[in-house]
């Protein structure tokens, strides 16, 4: 068995799981979130958690398992903590600033680049200039947003201009030599 999968889901106090077949719903006190999985898994709600079990021990099933678990734990975590993501913004003029909810970037073209929230769960902070932070509900829409404004002008090896991670290590390369 999946040590991942096997691993009850506590559903704290003021969040409410429904479960319709292969369709989850989970609401709490940061918004509501719902998504359809495989009909092979059984998903079951007893004595206040949510637990995930397979039909067989086949390949599919067993990473099926895991992953089922993992994407509910995510949905309860999203509704009563929320998910984060932090980015940094490195180079001479660069800069990030709020505008209403939108988000504008000064990073080096001949125009700002404003990038809107995904959606109404989704939001932006800018503690600094040179520092972005993203807050959601939904794990894969943060980590999707944070991804596309760090496309906009990824860290190159030679100065280390762009945005990035906070936790992102970039590899620096030497450049010309005379």
């Amino acid at each position: 068995m999946s040590r991942i999968g096997r691993a009850p889901i506590d559903i704290p106090g003021g969040v409410e799981v429904k479960i319709d077949g292969s369709e989850v719903s989970v609401k709490g006190p940061r918004g509501s979130l719902t998504a359809r999985f495989s009909p092979e898994m059984e998903i079951v709600q007893e004595d206040g958690r949510v637990l995930v079990r397979r039909p067989t021990d086949q390949g599919h099933h067993r990473s099926l398992h895991g992953l089922t678990r993992t994407l509910i734990a995510n949905m309860v975590h999203g509704v009563t903590q929320g998910f984060t993501r932090e980015l940094e913004i490195n180079g001479v003029g660069y800069r990030a600033q709020l505008k209403g909810k939108d988000l504008e970037l000064a990073v080096g073209y001949s125009h700002p680049v404003l990038i809107l929230p995904a959606d109404k769960d989704t939001s932006f902070e800018v503690p600094k200039p040179t520092q972005i932070v993203v807050h959601g509900i939904d794990k894969q829409v943060v980590g999707q947003m944070a991804a596309k404004i760090r496309s906009i002008r990824p860290p190159e090896p030679y100065k280390g201009k762009g945005i990035k991670y906070v936790e992102e290590h970039i590899r620096r390369k030497v450049g010309k030599r005379a």
